[in-house]
């Protein structure tokens, strides 16, 4: 596709160019803007739009991107997210960034971890069974 094509497209789905669109080189708009377009606005992805952008916030939230928050924030309004789920997912980042900070601070054995890990795993998994029956 051309420029103007790949401009055309944007301007169909956004109502406009945004600037980062704008700023691309020719070889990058295409490919770049087909990749924002699958993973950021299609439904036709295995995550559901309003669970993707509450990752995405997540993720954002943790890089510290005011850019990115807003994007995601508002994409998550859009796409049904309630504020309620948005500070979950907020607390969700802010949880795994300080456990992240933690673990890795005081380098805990990582075999240890894993063991620990598979073991209340298969304990969770054992009592929903016994739950069910």
């Amino acid at each position: 596709m051309t420029r103007q094509e790949v401009y055309h497209d944007i301007e169909q789905t956004m109502g406009l160019v945004p600037e980062q669109f704008k700023l691309m080189p020719d070889e990058a708009l295409g490919p770049n803007w087909e990749l924002f377009k699958r993973y950021q606005l299609s439904d036709q992805t295995q995550i559901p739009p309003k669970y993707k952008q509450l990752i995405g916030l997540a993720v954002a939230g943790t890089l510290h991107c005011q850019y990115c928050t807003l994007f995601h924030s508002e994409a998550a309004k859009l796409m049904g997210a309630t504020d309620a789920e948005i500070e979950e997912a907020a607390q969700l980042a802010k949880e795994t960034s300080a456990w992240s900070t933690y673990l890795n601070t005081l380098r805990l054995d990582f075999e240890r971890f894993k063991d620990e890990l598979r073991r209340a795993v298969e304990f969770i998994k054992n009592q929903a069974k016994s739950l069910a029956s």
